[in-house]
């Protein structure tokens, strides 16, 4: 076994004489090689540089500027002073906590219904492709529905009635086109949850319930004890997935829906930036309160993570 050492230790010493005293130069065969992995990822590099570095640093760029697109004047920090100021966006963002309320609906019904396709319920594998169909829609479509369903001479309408209880007209109040908004996102985004959970529950040892039935634990008490600790990591991923989708994908619904209404009732952060970057000239501020609102959910993740990562210490 120390032959191979013993023999190796001259070569060692040759090539260092032969370089003197620094280390051996790279062989070309393996210069050829970074070569050819510099090229192989080149066009990502390109792809990743022009699609989202540029468009992003052109964003920031844009907002330290009053511009109506064509003509640009340098006004440093005052599209973030002058938005920071504006009453219009306390408003919206006081909405868009609002809209937070979809995050935890969306996650306990995703949670039982993942712990129910889990346990393999009677049609488990229909109700697997069923839960998931809201995700093959588009919002706009999905938006439509809802904004249907919920219309004045829509069919939830019909059913009040058939009850004795007035039509509403849901999308003239900001409270009940709100709760229109959650209703469907919780029905759009349940499903795709429930997969993640899913996935998590599949990697429990199924030998911990088996075991834990036979020491006589019912339904609710395998639920606490065992699948919620054990899928704290994921619920902790799809709660950060949930906030992060609220704060910058409720576009589509609210163009669809209520156009932000009635008033700026129903808009949201999203909403606001394209209102203010696309129709209007104020494409300086558009651009200062999409960067706000990157920070901002920037933000919410770090604290996000570090109370899972306490709460796992813990």
């Amino acid at each position: 076994m120390t032959t191979p050492v013993v023999a190796a230790a001259p070569v060692v010493a040759a090539d260092a004489s032969t370089t003197g005293g620094r280390p051996p130069r790279s062989a070309p065969w393996r210069r050829r090689e970074k070569l050819i992995g510099l090229a192989a990822v080149a066009p990502a590099i390109v792809l990743v540089l022009g699609f989202m570095v540029y468009p992003v640093a052109y964003a920031v760029w844009i907002s330290f500027n009053k511009t109506n697109g064509v003509r640009f004047d340098f006004v440093g920090l005052d599209n973030y002073t002058k938005l920071l100021a504006d009453p219009l966006l306390h408003k919206v963002f006081l909405t868009n906590l609002i809209f937070l309320i979809s995050v935890p609906l969306v996650i306990l019904a995703a949670l039982v219904c993942s712990v129910l396709l889990y346990e393999r319920i009677r049609g488990w594998r229909l109700f697997r492709v069923l839960f998931f169909v809201p995700n093959v829609l588009s919002t706009a479509v999905i938006g439509l529905m809802f904004k249907s369903l919920f219309s004045y001479r829509g069919p939830i309408n019909a059913v009040l009635q058939q009850f004795g209880i007035p039509p509403v007209d849901f999308f003239s109040g900001a409270g009940s086109a709100i709760f229109v908004i959650i209703i469907a996102l919780v029905w759009s985004g349940f499903g795709y949850q429930t997969i993640i959970l899913l996935s998590g529950l599949s990697s429990i040892n199924p030998e911990i319930f088996e075991a834990a039935t036979v020491d006589g634990a019912g339904w609710w008490k395998r639920l606490w004890y065992i699948t919620l600790p054990n899928i704290r990591g994921v619920l902790a991923l799809v709660s950060i997935l949930n906030v992060l989708y609220t704060f910058t994908a409720l576009f589509g619904f609210i163009f669809v829906m209520t156009a932000g209404g009635p008033g700026y009732d129903t808009t949201t952060l999203d909403y606001l930036i394209y209102t203010l970057a696309f129709s209007s000239t104020r494409l300086g501020e558009g651009s200062a309160l999409a960067v706000m609102v990157f920070l901002l959910i920037g933000t919410l993740t770090a604290v996000q993570l570090r109370f899972f990562r306490a709460s796992e210490d813990d």
